[in-house]
């Protein structure tokens, strides 16, 4: 298996689109992928502490209750698709290692760039928005 990183971001967003119901565990079914690559990659998820309170069954049906403080962070970073394919591509382009590290690094770059740049517009402009 080979880590995908847009998987992971998927997992992710679905995780958080789920209805917590404390007695429920809603299975993670994610298009184009299979039930072992989601559980396989839930687990990273969870060993690189993203998740956890993650329920595995025997059919790779993996339920996952809790996006951890540090999953949120990371899912801030990402969660815009323009951030995202920006951070994506200069990872491939720079031939960076592709670990939440760098990602984390280079979309905090990113939106760091794009608040300066707001904030210098609000300067600019007197304080007006």
């Amino acid at each position: 298996m080979k880590r995908d990183m847009d998987l992971i971001r998927d997992i992710l967003l679905q995780i958080e689109k789920q209805d917590i119901n404390m007695s429920q565990y809603e299975p993670i079914a994610v298009e184009g992928h299979t039930p072992m690559e989601v559980m396989q990659h839930v687990k990273l998820m969870e060993q690189r502490g993203l998740v956890k309170d993650c329920l595995y069954d025997f059919a790779c049906n993996t339920c996952v209750r809790t996006i951890t403080w540090e999953g949120y962070d990371y899912l801030e970073l990402i969660r815009q698709d323009t951030i995202w394919n920006k951070t994506k591509k200069t990872i491939a382009e720079k031939g960076l290692a592709i670990t939440v590290g760098t990602i984390k690094t280079i979309a905090t770059a990113f939106i760091t760039a794009a608040a300066e740049g707001v904030a210098n517009s609000i300067i600019k402009n007197g304080g007006q928005v």
